[in-house]
């Protein structure tokens, strides 16, 4: 499949011509782009990319050469561009990497050194129960043993006030101490810290004392991990009494402000990442979340609707700001939020989700999810270096008749202006290049387009256009790489059918939910439902097959025919429906979607259900309630949580113990599959799911219910002949007459 190749999935593989065309469509042109993605034999050439004079894009394979007066000719602008001198023994059979025709991507490796290292700066919370902050600090010390030795390390820690440690102060713990309700900016953290603001004006006074380096604060590991372990150990919860009646103090807004500012100044080319460990809400400004006074509920899905959530706005433009600090100076924020209860993640996503950075909900520092995520997230190549890129920047190169509508990812704009730029904003638009603060070999960017050319300009069928997506980054093995994907597709005449041959039905579904779920945290839920419901139906009656008037005849072709069971589920699924999820969920699911590859988001969208029996091997099924048999063993994957549901007879047998006695096998073998295959889904994923066990009719089948289609209900007349849903939901069965109808109506 090509996207091995390039780590590209296009939702339509061949463009109508004409903008008016292209509009009828419905489903809009997107491109999942995976930059990192790792590809076999991918070939790597050590210097720097050959780019055309006037648009900047770089040679690939679809440029013409005219190896005689040693020239090339640029596929998106047309101009010819000379070889330079290095290239001088190029000719038919002596290509250089970047034109053999199978190698649609390249990386380069410059030859400029990088002299930044990552940079963890670790921000505890210590609001918590003596339970918790030990096993919170097992965490960070095992977190702190699986970095690099190079990588330099911080630590700041808060709960009614911020302390910020000094760690190249070896002979006693030292630290600085900030007001937890004060909101410092990042001249201000530089001034209290001594970090060389007001040196000029102090010069003549501290002429006996040598000035203080500004690696005070962040260190190589190899030279503070005695000192960073040993104040780990000896933290103690905040000594601050907390009223009767009232949450305690917990100033989480102020140190992030403070940790921004510390990095903005001590790792000023980037590649630092906040580690923000947080055990409940933020009760101070700045960025409060609830206030300490317990008569106020931590706010709900209902008070955003109705607004009343009287602390969000503010918090939310406040960790807005943080956002664009970290963006600016090429930092990241991760937040691991282990409670019970709500952490305020909803109000930080801003600072998260434009970073790049990582969200993972746990009940307790001590959970798996927790620490397997940790380890994911720090695992290391054959090579021994952190599989994380530092310093990103994304740029897409496009033909004269194709625009850049915009992206939708874990990316901030690098504002960078263009003739290629749509006016047809969708996302993150007006820029032809976004930037990532980090990114990884499973980073995913849905990146939207837009057909310019008019109507009265016609394009011959068959003519092709290119995508060009340029990626420069800085690898943790000390190195400036760029990695360019060249795409190809066809121009092609709207009558013929091309258009709907090319449909890619997964990577169209996966752009139409990242588009939905950009609105929705824009628009009112029920107005996003009935925009995908709209577009749906337009493009049923489009590309379907029936008489008009006639819902019996309606029929969708292959590459089609599993669209519109995808726009089913999204619907029903946690992005677009809240209830039942915090707020901090709902962000966390929707960062994820936004990030994951295509097989990943569909999982999410559509989870996948096999079925273990004594029949034969595992067997996908329906996801339909009617696939819950009392001899069968489930395994729904929702990507979010994995679990294996045991039918009532598998369930009876195995409290019974048959699995134990050795006649009994095969049954023992039938227990044991769906669990392994289980964990080998865990291995692959970051953040790490939840692995979940339950029994037909337990209560926790429902999470398995939630995500079957109801197709017996309490008002079925196969009720009570086998297992039901009790709900008013619809069933996939309705939905699919209801779409035939309004797709064939005439008017």
């Amino acid at each position: 499949e090509q996207e091995t190749k390039d780590g590209l999935r296009f939702a339509w593989n061949a463009w109508p011509s004409s903008r008016i065309e292209a509009a009828r469509v419905v489903v809009p042109f997107g491109v999942m782009v995976q930059p990192l993605k790792p590809i076999e034999d991918l070939p790597s050439v050590p210097y720097e990319p050959l780019t055309c004079k006037q648009c900047a894009a770089v040679l690939n394979p679809f440029c013409r050469v005219d190896f005689e007066a040693k020239l090339w000719q640029c596929c998106f602008c047309h101009s010819r561009v000379p070889f330079p001198p290095h290239y001088a023994g190029i000719s038919e059979h002596n290509l250089p990497a970047e034109l053999f025709p199978n190698y649609p991507a390249i990386e380069y490796i410059l030859p400029r050194p990088v002299t930044t290292q990552p940079t963890f700066l670790f921000v505890l919370d210590t609001v918590l129960g003596e339970e918790e902050l030990k096993n919170m600090k097992a965490a960070t010390t095992q977190a702190i043993s699986m970095l690099p030795e190079t990588a330099n390390v911080g630590l700041i820690t808060f709960g009614t006030n911020v302390q910020v440690h000094e760690l190249g102060f070896a002979n006693c713990p030292k630290s600085y101490i900030f007001r937890g309700n004060v909101e410092y900016p990042g001249e201000r953290v530089q001034q209290l810290l001594d970090l060389g603001v007001n040196q000029n004006r102090q010069a003549q006074a501290r002429q006996a004392q040598p000035a203080q380096p500004q690696s005070r604060f962040l260190l190589p590991l190899s030279e503070c991990d005695f000192t960073l372990e040993s104040i780990v150990e000896e933290l103690a919860a905040d000594a601050f009494p907390r009223k009767q009646g009232h949450r305690q103090v917990r100033a989480t807004g102020s140190a992030m402000a403070i940790a921004t500012g510390l990095l903005e100044i001590c790792a000023p080319s980037g590649g630092g990442r906040i580690c923000l460990l947080t055990g409940g809400p933020c009760t101070v400004e700045p960025g409060m979340t609830v206030d300490t006074d317990m008569n106020e509920p931590i706010r709900t899905h209902k008070d955003f609707e109705k607004e009343t959530a009287k602390h969000y706005r503010k918090s939310f433009k406040f960790y807005t700001s943080i956002a664009s600090r970290l963006v600016r100076s090429g930092h990241v924020l991760d937040i691991f939020a282990c409670a019970l209860d709500q952490c305020g993640v909803a109000e930080m996503l801003p600072a998260v989700e434009s970073t790049g950075g990582l969200i993972t909900l746990a009940e307790t520092f001590d959970h798996s999810i927790f620490r397997e995520t940790v380890q994911r997230m720090l695992e290391k190549d054959e090579e021994g270096h952190l599989k994380l890129a530092m310093n990103a920047t994304l740029e897409v190169k496009t033909s004269r008749e194709v625009k850049v509508s915009g992206l939708i990812g874990p990316a901030a704009s690098a504002d960078k202006a263009s003739g290629q730029v749509s006016e047809n904003e969708v996302g993150i638009g007006n820029t032809v290049q976004w930037k990532m603060s980090t990114m990884n070999p499973l980073s995913t960017y849905a990146v939207y387009f837009d057909v310019a050319n008019q109507h009265s300009n016609p394009i011959p069928s068959g003519s092709a256009f290119y995508l060009q997506f340029v990626t420069h980054y800085q690898h943790c093995a000390g190195q400036f790489r760029v990695r360019v994907v060249t795409a190809a597709r066809c121009w092609c005449d709207p009558g013929a059918g091309e258009v709907a041959l090319g449909f890619d039905q997964e990577a169209a579904a996966v752009l139409m939910a990242r588009l939905a779920v950009f609105r929705a945290q824009r628009e009112d839920a029920f107005d996003v439902l009935r925009w995908l419901d709209r577009t749906l139906i337009r493009l049923a009656a489009k590309f379907g097959h029936y008489t008009k008037d006639q819902p019996q005849t309606f029929s969708l072709t292959e590459n089609f025919s599993l669209y519109p069971q995808f726009m089913f589920h999204l619907r029903r699924s946690q992005f677009l429906q809240v209830f039942n999820n915090t707020p901090d969920e709902t962000a966390f699911f929707r960062l994820i979607l936004n990030r994951e590859a295509t097989y990943g988001s569909l999982v999410m969208i559509q989870p996948t259900l096999l079925s273990y029996s004594f029949d034969g091997p595992p067997t996908p099924v329906l996801l339909d309630v009617t696939s819950i048999v009392p001899d069968r063993i489930l395994l729904l994957d929702t990507w979010f949580m994995v679990t294996v549901h045991y039918g009532s007879t598998i369930a009876e047998w195995r409290k019974a113990g048959y699995h134990d006695q050795p006649e009994h096998e095969n049954f023992r073998a039938l227990l044991g599959a769906p669990k392994a295959d289980a964990e080998s889904l865990l291995l692959e994923r970051l953040p790490v799911p939840k692995l979940l066990e339950c029994d037909q009719g337990g209560s926790q089948a429902r999470f398995l219910l939630a995500k079957l289609n109801p197709s017996v209900t309490y008002n079925s007349p196969q009720y009570g002949a086998s297992e039901a849903i009790m709900t008013d939901d619809v069933s996939l069965q309705t939905f699919m007459e209801h779409l035939s109808r309004l797709a064939v109506a005439s008017n």
